[in-house]
């Protein structure tokens, strides 16, 4: 998985990881937010990176916690979901829209090999100062370069170049 190459999604020790990641997330989403904090403890302690000044609302979803790396006050507004089955970097002072979906897994064209629930992982990379409107999704693989802007329910299928603005399925620039 860590690779890039094609696996089975469903290993017995993938599935445990996920399962601490989803008790922690679970915890985070049904915390009082004044109790919680910007992420509740037993979920920051599952990140790859996340300073303090990281914020992530609640009724968030995450798979495997390890591969996804904050930079210095990223903000994840309510309800985005974060598949991580690859590298997921969110730069500093980004700002991730209300229900944005990031997904990572890539799942086998071959329709035997997809049954069968071989999947690959890309990683998504978002620079710094960038801003995603809600309900955009990133697919696997995909770059969104410093201080870019995705338009609201905007899907991104190819990397959106440093500065750019992109709106649209799929995401164009405009």
């Amino acid at each position: 998985m860590r690779a890039g190459d094609w696996y089975c999604s469903m290993d017995p020790e993938i599935d445990a990881q996920r399962m601490k990641v989803f008790d922690a997330v679970h915890l985070h989403n049904s915390a009082l937010p004044s109790k919680r904090g910007d992420i509740h403890p037993t979920l920051r302690a599952l990140l790859g990176t996340a300073p303090d000044s990281a914020r992530i609302e609640g009724q968030f979803h995450l798979l495997y916690g390890e591969n996804l790396h904050l930079g210095e006050e990223a903000f994840l507004n309510v309800g985005c979901v974060v598949l991580d089955s690859a590298r997921v970097e969110i730069g500093a002072h980004s700002m991730i829209g209300p229900r944005t979906q990031i997904y990572c897994a890539d799942h086998h064209r071959d329709p035997k090999l997809r049954g069968q629930l071989i999947e690959r992982a890309l990683p998504v990379t978002i620079g710094a100062d960038v801003w995603i409107g809600g309900g955009a999704i990133l697919l696997p693989g995909v770059t969104v370069g410093d201080g870019a802007i995705v338009g609201a329910g905007a899907v991104v299928t190819k990397d959106v170049p440093a500065g750019a603005r992109v709106a649209g399925n799929p995401a164009r620039a405009i």
